[in-house]
């Protein structure tokens, strides 16, 4: 508890169907019939329920609509030809459409409209067998880094709620660090995946460019800088995760990721580095954290080397000036792109400040773009002889609810961002794939993570790496690391759930 009497952390795990069991072995407990579907759903809703004053990841749901579908899965005829993660509870991310949920892009100015009809990726991912409850929550448009709407409730940091949960994809990351499903969408526009998935203690693969099947805004942009995925709390959920995707789609373009079952053992040349080109130094634990993983790869045979960072030195600001294009284009265009009640009246601070920005310096977009599209070659040159690069993920160590908000100052909150947001948005420009992996911690009882770069198309290298630190020091779960999570009149609460809903 803190000084005022809430707790500290917060997270649903407990002796239910679902228990401490990440996504691949909840799959494996239904097909040999341990768990039933509806069982599992009761659970993951009855963690929700419990977790939701406190933590307010979900955006929305449809609890009654999950526990029907759950209950048809388990009722029709067994066969061998289900999808691997049948029955697996999961939360879709509320910037993407799920037919008959409202898509609200974390914003005020989209109404809450249903929409008719369900994204290519959300049917790619939904192909697995997994069953949607609702929406995960995101800041406006994505475009912050703290999941923080300035109309509604902070998700708040489940390792400790006075905290950040990171973003864009902040509310799937502290519903699956939480316990309320083991696996949730993800999207990476600027490290909207390995954000929240630092700050929160998971693991978060944001693929090349092209891996997964695209939202239809990715088409849309001059560049392509998002790409799908999830947030998980094992390698293994990530690693079968994107298999399974490409039973359903396969970029004939890359090499296939294909099942990866644990570390090869095989050497690998890394490159290292501490610092970003934006003039902020990484602050003392963040660096620590990249340096003893160093070090501990190294000890595992790899061979690690200082490097550059491989791009241009205008990249920060060329960057940024690409944030404020997506702003000004979502509030010149957004009853054509979002729908026709837009309101752009009601966008939030940091959305408003970023639009004012594009339009006082939007004559520099034609030389940043042509520098931005050359960043992917510049970066396939320089990991020529390199099989990954370790980095840091953030800048510094997760901030405190509000140091981040869209309420704070434009010029304060943007030049805050650029210190956090200094080494993600690098692979979104040149479409690498790079992971984000749990590798120490604070003293506030926060994770630090680190990040791993690898060459296009080289998700196996990543997720080998990713395997062999998972085995070598397994990271903690919550319910593990901390046990002053709920209180005992809320844990009764929870368990009274699970057996009713």
């Amino acid at each position: 508890m803190n000084a005022s009497g809430t707790p500290q952390s917060c997270h649903g795990f407990c002796n239910d169907a679902m228990g401490p069991d990440d996504a691949t072995t909840l799959a494996e407990r239904v097909r040999r019939r341990e768990i039933s579907i509806t069982e599992l759903t009761r659970a993951a809703i009855a963690r929700a329920q419990a977790t939701q004053p406190l933590i307010h990841g979900v955006a929305s749901a449809d609890y009654d609509q999950a526990l029907q579908t759950a209950s048809k899965l388990d009722a029709a005829k067994q066969t061998d030809s289900y999808p691997l993660f049948r029955g697996v509870p999961t939360l879709i991310k509320d910037n993407t459409h799920v037919s008959g949920m409202a898509t609200r892009h974390g914003s005020l100015a989209v109404p809450s409209v249903p929409a008719s009809d369900t994204s290519p990726f959300a049917q790619q991912l939904l192909a697995q067998g997994f069953l949607c409850l609702g929406k995960s929550t995101l800041p406006e448009f994505g475009f912050n880094a703290t999941t923080e709407p300035a109309h509604a409730p902070a998700t708040r940091n489940p390792w400790n709620v006075a905290y950040s949960s990171g973003a864009s994809s902040g509310g799937s990351a502290a519903l699956v660090a939480a316990g309320v499903v083991p696996i949730a969408h993800a999207n990476d526009g600027g490290g909207s995946i390995r954000i929240p998935a630092a700050c929160c203690g998971l693991v978060g693969l944001k693929p090349t460019r092209g891996r997964l099947i695209d939202n239809e805004a990715a088409a849309s942009l001059p560049i392509n800088i998002i790409s799908e995925g999830v947030v998980t709390r094992s390698v293994r959920d990530t690693a079968n995760f994107f298999e399974q995707a490409e039973t359903y789609y396969r970029n004939p373009k890359l090499p296939a990721v294909g099942r990866i079952e644990g570390p090869s053992g095989r050497p690998l040349r890394i490159g290292l580095v501490l610092d970003s080109i934006n003039g902020h130094k990484t602050d003392d634990i963040t660096r620590q954290t990249v340096e003893e993983t160093a070090l501990r790869l190294e000890k595992l045979g790899h061979q690690i080397e200082p490097v550059p960072v491989p791009v241009h030195s205008a990249f920060p600001d060329d960057f940024a000036l690409y944030w404020a294009l997506l702003a000004f284009g979502v509030r010149a265009n957004g009853k054509k792109l979002l729908h026709p009640a837009f309101d752009k009246h009601r966008t939030d601070g940091l959305t408003n400040g970023l639009d004012k920005m594009f339009r006082r310096q939007f004559w520099r977009l034609p030389s940043a773009l042509w520098r931005l599209k050359r960043s992917r070659h510049d970066y396939a040159h320089a990991m020529a002889g390199f099989d990954a690069v370790l980095t840091p993920v953030l800048g510094h160590t997760t901030p405190t609810l509000g140091h981040l908000s869209p309420d704070v100052p434009f010029d304060t909150l943007f030049e805050r961002l650029r210190e956090y947001v200094s080494f993600t948005p690098l692979a979104n420009a040149t479409g690498a794939p790079a992971i984000s992996l749990p590798m120490g911690h604070t003293p506030d009882q926060l994770p630090v993570s680190v990040q791993f770069m690898g060459r296009h198309g080289g998700e196996r290298t990543l997720l080998d790496i990713a395997f062999t630190l998972e085995a070598n020091q397994p990271w903690p779960l919550l319910c593990d690391f901390s046990r002053n999570s709920l209180s005992s009149g809320e844990r009764n609460a929870r368990d009274s759930l699970a057996n009713t809903v």
